[in-house]
């Protein structure tokens, strides 16, 4: 687990298509890692980063929060009680920042600790091209150096992918390192993989400094690679599929394990 109230990690995300064509493309970015009680400590230390207004680096509550108004600590912690989770202990979020107040994350990471210190559920943030938005909270296993979860895909993303899909989910927790690792299969078996692996430096100033210059415009050309890699999809033969009726509930939610056993 870091200590500060921010942390960059500068990493690359791969992504590869194993039928029914073989695509694959990977490219170097960074995500930040916010402790999301102390977000504003770091608007008074670094001189590049603001909470809710316009800098080189934002976080914004309302790009997260899952009501109008709500800072996103409240609203994290509300979700997670909702839902039987302790919601007591530090809660860290993996995305990547508005950069000239603009950002666009595919999926966003909450790492959810107990009063004790111990992870005790991850919400997946997924979002696609559309507006959409969906999460995914699930439980871990007590001391787990890897964590391993799964879920049934509910929220479209993909315009080339079908509905019938399940995601495993391989995640190693923030420290120097940080890596997120995403199976994707169908009836007929693996389909679909991507991930993040990145390696940690403190958010300080000249830090945030060199990372704008070193990845110019990155939210912007996130959501390009986007396009382009649909585009050199459609060109190899891809059709769309369709989308399906969205998700009954914003929030997938897996119960503590506690719970499902006194539900028993």
């Amino acid at each position: 687990m870091t200590e500060g109230a921010a942390t960059l990690y500068h990493g690359v995300v791969a992504h590869r298509r194993l039928r029914p064509v073989g695509h694959g493309f990977s490219y170097r970015v960074f995500s930040m890692l916010f402790d999301i009680d102390r977000i504003s400590e770091l608007e008074t230390e670094a001189r590049w980063f603001s909470r809710n207004r316009f800098n080189l680096f934002s976080f914004h509550d309302a790009d997260h929060a899952f009501e109008e108004g709500e800072t996103i600590s409240d609203s994290l912690r509300a979700l997670l009680r909702s839902h039987g989770y302790s919601g007591a202990g530090r809660i860290d979020l993996l995305c990547y920042p508005r950069i000239l107040g603009y950002v666009f994350n595919p999926l966003s990471v909450f790492y959810c600790r107990n009063a004790e210190g111990d992870l005790e559920a991850v919400l997946y943030e997924v979002r696609n091209t559309f507006g959409g938005r969906h999460s995914y909270l699930m439980p871990v296993e007590r001391g787990a150096a890897i964590i391993r979860q799964s879920a049934d895909k509910v929220f479209h993303v993909s315009p080339f992918m079908d509905m019938n899909h399940s995601y495993a989910f391989r995640l190693t927790p923030p420290g120097e390192t940080v890596s997120v690792f995403i199976h994707q299969t169908d009836p007929e078996g693996p389909i679909f993989n991507a991930s993040f692996a990145g390696r940690a430096e403190p958010a300080a100033d000249a830090a945030l400094l060199s990372a704008f210059f070193r990845y110019p415009l990155m939210t912007l050309k996130v959501v390009a690679a986007i396009h382009y890699e649909a585009a050199r999809l459609f060109m190899k033969g891809l059709r769309l599929r369709g989308a399906g009726p969205d998700p009954a509930h914003t929030v997938s939610a897996v119960r503590p394990r506690s719970l499902n056993k006194e539900a028993a």
